[in-house]
């Protein structure tokens, strides 16, 4: 049998800076029997150069050659047309976004691309964990919230005793409760921030509490747990009862940065604009849910888009890991290299719909879409 290839796409999106492959992993793949191809300049916006890929043994190629190898390896979806270009066969790994792109899986489909989307892996596999690319990329997200609103936040975080003075704590509200709003809570309290954490799901009251913060308590607001441990889809009246009484307490602190997403589903809107109203001139609220259906934030803009009004600095932050692209590709290439020993036999990859990881994750193959959560949509 010829040796299989795998293909390190660069990234169509001028903005997207990271990578799918990093040098680091590039052994590990070759050592599962891959032959490792690499669009130039794949990793140049995280600073990882072509020659530091070729030292550990990759090939650095054009990008139709790369296009041509037996798996495709990629962060963020390619275009359809791209897709269409490519042959019957093929295994394309990436974020591939299913329920907010679903051109992107008929694309796949049509051309008789097998579509594997790290979104649907079944988290609470612990075989799993290593592949776990949207915990890898929340975490360094919710890290990376807490730093944006540092920066953008015109007083300390710590409280700082000074011979001009006490300077108070910053108060920080964290709305949900996941990997990246852990994440947020555990970095803004290192900084000295006094930090609460919300979330509809009751079992995360102690976890916001081992980090080090307090829990806020809302009045007439319901349980939202869900299965897999997300959060369940509120009601419009379980919604507008949690935007009241939130609307009540969000004037109380310095930063808010909101976490909040339900799978396959617009992210909830928690804040409103008349909560913006009610905080102090010089806050600062960020929101990494913000995406082109909008954001936990009213009025909030995907892209790291700062808007400023009534004093309150609103930034929609859905990019964050683009911008710690070193950190956050090295995490996700390490998800990748885990993924691909999992799918890769003795040098050879192959879609096995009866094993529960590929029965996830595997939107398309054979020409058509199988995916139980895709079907029908």
């Amino acid at each position: 049998m010829a040796t299989q290839s795998v293909g390190v796409v660069k990234e169509s999106d001028p903005a997207e800076r990271r990578v799918a492959v990093v040098p680091e992993v590039v052994p590990k793949l070759r050592d599962l029997g891959l032959d490792v191809l690499v669009e130039s300049d794949a990793g140049a916006g995280a600073w990882f150069s072509d020659s530091a890929y070729t030292q550990v043994g990759a090939a650095v190629r054009g990008a139709d050659e790369v296009a041509g190898a037996d798996l495709l390896v990629c962060v963020n979806p390619p275009a359809p047309e791209w897709i269409a270009a490519r042959r019957a066969g093929q295994i394309l790994v990436g974020l591939l976004n299913p329920f907010g792109r679903p051109e992107v899986v008929r694309a796949c489909a049509a051309a008789g691309v097998s579509a594997l989307s790290l979104e649907l892996l079944p988290r609470t596999l612990s075989r799993a964990q290593s592949m776990d690319a949207l915990t890898s990329q929340a975490n360094i997200a919710g890290y990376k919230s807490v730093l944006v609103a540092a920066d953008a936040f015109g007083r300390y975080f710590p409280m700082l005793m000074t011979a001009a003075g006490t300077a108070k704590p910053a108060q920080v509200l964290v709305l949900g409760v996941g990997v990246a709003g852990l994440a947020a809570l555990g970095t803004a309290r290192r900084l000295g921030a006094l930090v609460t954490g919300y979330d509809i799901r009751p079992e995360t009251r102690e976890e916001v509490r081992s980090v080090g913060a307090r829990f806020l308590d809302l009045t007439g607001v319901s349980s939202g747990g869900g299965e897999g441990g997300y959060a369940r889809a509120l009601s419009e009246e379980e919604r507008q009862a949690q935007q009241a009484a939130l609307q009540q307490r969000i004037g109380d602190f310095d930063i808010v940065i909101t976490t909040a997403q339900v799978p396959g589903r617009r992210p909830p809107q928690l804040v409103t604009q008349e909560a913006l109203k009610g905080m102090r001139p010089g806050s600062v609220v960020v929101d990494i849910a913000a995406g082109p259906l909008g954001g936990n934030v009213e009025g909030s803009v995907a892209g790291s888009r700062t808007v400023v009004a009534d004093g309150v600095t609103l930034i929609g932050a859905d990019d964050l890991p683009s911008a710690m692209a070193p950190g956050a590709s090295t995490a996700y290439a390490r998800n990748i290299a885990a993924l691909l020993g999992h799918l890769v036999q003795d040098g050879a990859a192959a879609i096995n719909l009866t094993d529960e990881i590929q029965a996830a994750i595997v939107l398309t193959t054979g020409g058509e879409v199988v995916n139980a959560a895709l079907k029908g949509k």
